[in-house]
């Protein structure tokens, strides 16, 4: 019996009297399977909050764990894990990609080789320009930010990023207002009248996503939406549509500095609901003294991450070692 060798580089099997062209689809589906593989065995049940019990045999997840966590059928996963020929959606990659806690290297990698366009935003838009996040940072101490017409944040001044959560430790393909006011529990505290702002946003989101139903981003974020928020679920099913443009006072509960008033204003990018430049005017003194204040912690911060950054730099040239 001749022995099969394949040849990876060309995409080739032989088995000694005929040659056979491997197809890319078929490589890219086994370095697929090799890749959640690995993500899984170097993944402990603590890291994704699971208990580890007394009969587990190897360090890493079960196959039914990560399953479980990306709310998928365990046959369904083992197929891919198997590098079967079954279509992927972009949601199930999300889902993977979040229950693997893959890296923005590491999900733009899940992503490729499973021949997807990832419609998740990234830590960078290109659609934001420079003079943009320039003006953006001229307005501070007013929180500012830029928004798509899907509540994704592109773009955010240091006031902005404080407000209602430390959105720099927010992933960047989780900064978006929808999933931040459902589910992220720093947000939710700054928000004086929470249940009002979840029916308002829900009932604008639903405005907006008539104009793009069937787009897999849109898809995604509500069937994650619907997943993780009872209150979500709740607010959707009353088919409530908010539209208009106007300006809203509103009430929060800064961490850092306590109360503010603050006006909001849409500042259209565009001649359609499409991105837009989302300002916090305060609407009194005392919240244009917090606002002050704000803008303080956060240059504090900066500054801070710096010193450490230069520490870091210096016991890295003490210890002869080169950083690369």
């Amino acid at each position: 019996m001749a022995t099969m060798v394949q040849e990876r580089a060309t995409g080739r099997e032989t088995t000694g009297q005929e040659v056979r062209a491997v197809p890319a689809s078929e490589i890219r589906r086994h370095e697929l399977a090799a890749f959640l593989r690995h993500r899984r065995e170097h993944l402990t049940p603590e890291q994704v909050g699971l208990p580890r019990g007394r009969r587990r045999r190897t360090p890493g997840l079960r196959r039914e764990e990560v399953a479980q966590l990306s709310a998928v059928g365990v046959t369904w996963y083992t197929w891919l894990e198997q590098a079967r020929d079954i279509q992927v959606s972009v949601q199930v990659l999300d889902a993977l990609a979040r229950a693997l806690l893959l890296d923005g290297s590491e999900r733009a990698h899940l992503f490729n080789l499973a021949g997807a366009v990832d419609p998740a935003p990234g830590a960078h838009c290109p659609s934001v320009t420079e003079a943009q996040r320039a003006l953006l940072e001229q307005l501070e101490p007013i929180p500012a930010c830029i928004q798509n017409s899907r509540y994704d944040i592109l773009a955010y001044n240091r006031t902005y990023g404080l407000l209602l959560c430390d959105l720099d430790a927010v992933p960047p393909a989780d900064r978006n207002c929808m999933l931040l006011c459902y589910t992220n529990p720093d947000w939710q505290a700054s928000i004086v009248l929470l249940e009002e702002a979840m029916r308002m946003m829900a009932a604008k989101f639903r405005a907006a996503m008539a104009g793009h139903l069937g787009e897999p981003a849109w898809k995604m974020l509500l069937k994650r939406l619907s997943a993780e928020s009872a209150e979500f679920r709740e607010a959707w099913e009353r088919h409530e549509v908010v539209t208009a443009r106007s300006s809203k006072r509103k009430q929060f509960r800064n961490a850092h500095v306590g109360p503010l008033t603050l006006d909001h204003t849409d500042l259209w990018l565009g001649p359609h609901n499409g991105p837009r430049m989302v300002t916090y005017a305060p609407a009194d003194a005392g919240s244009r003294a917090g606002l002050e204040r704000l803008l303080a912690v956060a240059l504090e911060r900066e500054r801070e991450q710096e010193r450490e950054q230069e520490q870091g730099r210096g016991a890295d040239r003490e210890g002869g070692r080169v950083a690369v």
